[in-house]
C-alpha cells in the first residue's frame, strides 16, 4: 500500500531571521541546528539519487510512488535549507564555506560505492531520523519555545514530512537487498556520518562565537548532544530487532495535528507555529 506523502511547498522568509543565534535563551543549540542544517544540501540530493537508482530494480509500483513522493519531499527540504544556509554564512561564518567542501567531498567517496551499500546507509540515517522527530516535536516547548518563529516552523515541518515517508528509504532497501548485517551497518555508519558532519560545521560557528573553549558552553553541547542520543539512540536500537518496520511505530500524535492545520490553511501562506506559548500546531501566517 502506498503511503500518503504530500509535497507542500512553503516559502518561508529566511530573510526575515535577524541572526544566527535564533534561539536567544540557547546559543549553543541554535548554532547545533545551524550545523545540521549545513549537512542538508549535501545529505538529501545524495539520498535522492540513490533512491532514483534504485527504481529500475524495483517492480512494486506503490513503492515507486512512495520513491517518488520521498524524492519530491526531500527536494523541499534540501532548497530551504540551502536558502536559510545561505543567510547564516552572511551572519560572517566564512569558515563554513571550507567545511562544506569536506561534505562534498565526503558524499562523492560514498557514491562510489555499491547501491546496496548506499541503500543501507540512506535506509539507515532514515532510521535514526525517527527518533530525531519525535525529539524535536515532543520536546518542542524546552526546545523552541521562545525561539525564532520562521525557524522553528521551518525544522518542525521537516519533521512532520520525515515521519510521512519514515518507511521508503527502508523498503527500497528491503526490496534490492534485505540483507540485515549491512542494513545494521547502514544503520550505523548513515546515522554517525551525518552527526560528525553536523558537528565539524556547528564547532566551526562556536568557534567563531569564541564559545567553543568556554567550559560552560561545551557543557551545554555535551548535554544536548545527551538528549540526542536518548532518543536518536532508542530508534536505532529499536532498529535491530530482524522484525523491525518503520510503520509498526505511530507518528508523534502532534505532526498529525500539523497536518490537519496544514490543510485548513489558505494557499500561499507560511504555517508559523506560535513560541511564546506551548507550540500549538495553531498557525499564525506570514
Amino acid at each position: 500500500m502506498a503511503h500518503s506523502i504530500e509535497i507542500r511547498k512553503i516559502p518561508f522568509d529566511f530573510a526575515q531571521v535577524e541572526t544566527a543565534i535564533w534561539h536567544p535563551g540557547k546559543h549553543e543549540w541554535s548554532q547545533m541546528l545551524n550545523g545540521a542544517s549545513m549537512t542538508m544540501p549535501y545529505l538529501e540530493p545524495f539520498l535522492n539519487r540513490t533512491m532514483r537508482a534504485a527504481v529500475p530494480h524495483l517492480t512494486d509500483e506503490e513503492l515507486i510512488k512512495d520513491v517518488d513522493g520521498f524524492v519530491r519531499q526531500e527536494a523541499q527540504h534540501y532548497q530551504n535549507h540551502r536558502r536559510f544556509n545561505e543567510v547564516l554564512k552572511g551572519y560572517g561564518y566564512e569558515e563554513l564555506e571550507e567545511v562544506e567542501k569536506t561534505f562534498e567531498a565526503d558524499y562523492a567517496k560514498i557514491e562510489k560505492r555499491s547501491l546496496e551499500w548506499r541503500l543501507a546507509y540512506s535506509a539507515g540515517f532514515e532510521t535514526m531520523t525517527m527518533g530525531v522527530t519525535d525529539w524535536l516535536i515532543e520536546d518542542r516547548e524546552a526546545l523552541f519555545q521562545g525561539a525564532d518563529a520562521t525557524v522553528a516552523s521551518f525544522i518542525l515541518w521537516h519533521m512532520v514530512e520525515e515521519a510521512e515517508h519514515k518507511s521508503v528509504a527502508y523498503d527500497v532497501f528491503q526490496a534490492i537487498s534485505g540483507k540485515y548485517w549491512m542494513r545494521v551497518a547502514g544503520l550505523i555508519w548513515g546515522s554517525f556520518h551525518v552527526g560528525f558532519m553536523s558537528r565539524r560545521a556547528y564547532i566551526a560557528m562556536l568557534k567563531r562565537d569564541g564559545m567553543w573553549s568556554n567550559f560552560r558552553s561545551r557543557l551545554k553541547v555535551w548535554k544536548m548532544v545527551g538528549r540526542f542520543f536518548g532518543k536518536a539512540g532508542a530508534a536505532m536500537v529499536r532498529a535491530l530487532a530482524p522484525s523491525y518496520h518503520p510503520d509498526k511505530y505511530e507518528d508523534p500524535a502532534w505532526a498529525t495535528m500539523w497536518r490537519a492545520e496544514f490543510e485548513r490553511l489558505e494557499e500561499g501562506l507560511v504555517p508559523l507555529v506560535e513560541t511564546s506559548d506551548s507550540i500549538q500546531p495553531s498557525f499564525s501566517t506570514g
